[in-house]
């Protein structure tokens, strides 16, 4: 089983992707993390990447397949492959079929997690944690049982991320739209391209996802 899972920042995609590496033994294929665990590595891919980002040039589709098919190979066959941040053009969607194609493997679905901006916007802004400890609360759907106490640990410090704001946000999701535009046509037209509600509640944005893979 190998999956593209999408989603804006926010939409818990890296909470899905997670519920599916321990349900599955899925590998989670981030090229972001894959880059530079292959550059601390000093593997040869690691090395070409190394050097072009040291020229301050953006690491090619190449060295980026190299380093995609170097993961599915030490995965073995059996394990399914959870590609995340990539492909992002229909350039890298025509490679990442040849990756997997070489490797008797194909794209069995496309899940998006689907998302209300506005209620993303709250989401999201609405996100605190406790300064000591990190528990998570909510302006809305989380408040501590007792006013400005943490229930977990008793402080009285909490904090947001400054980049938890509306404009942020929104900018966030002009720019996944933008990723995403040129390559769910692609997958459409296969009819692999399957939509959760991201905005259910976790368990239920799981076992949509469970049905999908499913079949």
């Amino acid at each position: 089983m190998n999956i593209i899972l999408l989603g804006p920042p926010g939409a818990g995609k890296g909470t899905q992707a997670q519920r599916l590496v321990e349900r599955h033994g899925m590998r989670q294929l981030s090229t972001g993390d894959m880059l530079r665990a292959a550059v601390k590595a000093g593997t040869p891919v690691g090395l070409q990447a190394k050097a072009v980002m040291e020229r301050g040039e953006l690491v090619s589709d190449a060295i980026v397949s190299a380093l995609i098919g170097e993961e599915l190979d030490q995965m073995g066959p059996q394990a399914g492959a959870i590609f995340d941040g990539y492909p992002r053009t229909a350039a890298q969607a025509e490679s990442l079929d040849e990756i997997l194609s070489a490797r008797g493997r194909k794209l069995d679905h496309v899940i998006e997690l689907d998302v209300d901006e506005e209620a993303l916007v709250e989401r999201i802004t609405g996100r605190f944690t406790c300064a000591n400890c990190g528990k998570g609360y909510h302006d809305t759907f989380e408040q501590p049982r007792e006013p400005g106490v943490c229930d977990k640990c008793g402080s009285h410090e909490f904090k947001r991320r400054p980049d938890d704001n509306a404009e942020t946000v929104r900018t966030r999701m002009a720019e996944y739209r933008a990723k995403t535009a040129p390559i769910l046509p692609i997958y459409e037209a296969r009819g692999i391209v399957s939509r959760v509600n991201g905005m259910a509640e976790l368990d239920g944005v799981t076992a949509a996802i469970e049905r999908i893979i499913a079949g």
